[in-house]
């Protein structure tokens, strides 16, 4: 199974850019193709960061810049219209991407053909925070001790209000369906995916957590001005369903599970220690 297309739009941070490429390549396969797009944000200090990224990158990557700024959630809607019916990952510039993120979401697909999105854990992440839900909490201190935990998490799948902007994989299919990104109604990015994730949702589709994935963020993404008051008249239940469901957080059990994963995890040195130690008893066999 062929991994998905990277979207990764350029921001005006380029310390976070910097960051994210760094864990972006080292969180993912060689020969994943990421397409860069810059809507006129970075500047020279991160141009030169992207340049440099570009020059020694393992991954089959593209950049382009606009010239001149079109806007968010219109700028993302030119990407994923260029990538036809193609499953899309969206990754935020400030993200830090986890081991195994994108194979996690691809396997996350291919285990349910009605899911329309699929979003991982982070620590800023809203509906999908970890550990508290709800709150911009610090990024795993141990990334290594993380990757064990969720390998041992069941994959429920459980369903969200909608995805979130940290990291998310939307199926091409459904988004053409669904009729793709409202950019004239839209700013943000963050306001035109919850818009979008309610009409897949409407026609069947459904928005879930993949488990087994985290991709970390400096900050929680931010609706455009107006934007909450336009989805709030085409969604009349939509903020008290969010907030409701923040409030009950239907996901405490797993995320708690997850916690107790994180730790009890045992990293492989501390288990070549504890077989060390064990060798080194009287009457021990070697090992």
């Amino acid at each position: 199974m062929g991994l998905p297309v990277i979207l990764l739009p350029v921001g005006v941070d380029d310390t976070a850019l910097d960051a994210c490429l760094a864990a972006l390549e080292a969180s993912t396969p060689a020969g994943t193709p990421v397409w860069l797009a810059d809507d006129g944000q970075s500047g020279p200090r991160g141009q030169a960061v992207i340049e440099h990224w570009l020059a020694h990158t393992r991954l089959q990557a593209e950049y382009t810049r606009r010239p001149r700024p079109i806007g968010e959630s219109a700028h993302l809607d030119q990407m994923l219209q260029a990538c036809g019916d193609a499953d899309v990952a969206v990754l935020a510039p400030n993200a830090v991407p986890g081991s195994g993120w994108l194979q996690q979401l691809g396997e996350c697909f291919a285990r349910d053909a009605a899911i329309a999105t699929a979003t991982p854990w982070s620590n800023a992440g809203e509906t999908v925070s970890w550990p508290r839900a709800g709150e911009v909490n610090p990024l795993p201190v141990d990334p290594q001790r993380m990757a064990l935990a969720l390998a041992a998490m069941p994959l429920l799948h459980p369903e969200l209000p909608s995805a979130v902007t940290h990291a998310v994989l939307i199926r091409g299919s459904a988004r053409r369906r669904a009729g793709g990104l409202d950019i004239h109604s839209y700013g943000s990015w963050y306001a035109a995916l919850v818009d979008l994730s309610l009409r897949m949702s409407g026609l069947g589709w459904r928005n879930v957590l993949c488990d087994n994935a985290f991709v970390g963020r400096a900050g929680e993404g931010q609706p455009g001005d107006g934007d909450m008051e336009v989805l709030a008249n085409r969604w009349p239940t939509w903020t008290a369903r969010l907030a409701g469901f923040l409030m009950d957080d239907p996901l405490q059990a797993h995320r708690a599970l997850l916690q107790q994963l994180v730790e009890q995890a045992i990293m492989p040195q501390a288990q070549r220690d504890l077989f060390d130690a064990c060798g080194s008893l009287p009457g021990a066999e070697p090992l």
